[in-house]
């Protein structure tokens, strides 16, 4: 983990089977609930809130697969149940049971560099470093 405090690349990656396979340069993340109101006959304002379930999706930018990821032949387009794991100065946030969603590549001939990535997580986890 990267002492000085601040994240970089190496803070943020997917993991697959246990292993690092590919680094990420930024990410944005965004959990939404299903909560909904709950209204009685002759109230003008709900009466309570009953909360839904938690949907997570993130956005990363720039991943660089692992040499053992390249080695192995990994194709970013056949990924499921993987993680992505972000180690904060002071905690980890790994989401897990991830799928993506969309993928955009740019990039040079032989180069294992994917420009986008939207992935939606089963679980989100937050452990102290």
């Amino acid at each position: 983990m990267n002492t000085t405090g601040f994240p970089t690349s190496s803070d943020i990656y997917l993991e697959a089977d246990g292993k690092k396979i590919a680094v990420v340069q930024s990410y944005t993340a965004k959990t939404t609930k299903t909560s909904r109101t709950v209204e009685a006959f002759g109230e003008d304002q709900p009466v309570a809130t009953i909360p839904g379930q938690q949907n997570h999706v993130v956005q990363l930018t720039r991943l660089y697969a692992t040499d053992e990821a390249i080695r192995d032949g990994i194709d970013f387009h056949t990924l499921e149940d993987f993680s992505l794991v972000i180690c904060k100065p002071d905690r980890r946030v790994i989401y897990s049971g991830c799928q993506w969603s969309s993928i955009g590549e740019t990039g040079t001939l032989g180069d294992m560099v994917v420009e986008k990535v939207t992935i939606v997580a089963a679980k989100r986890l937050e452990t102290t470093a």
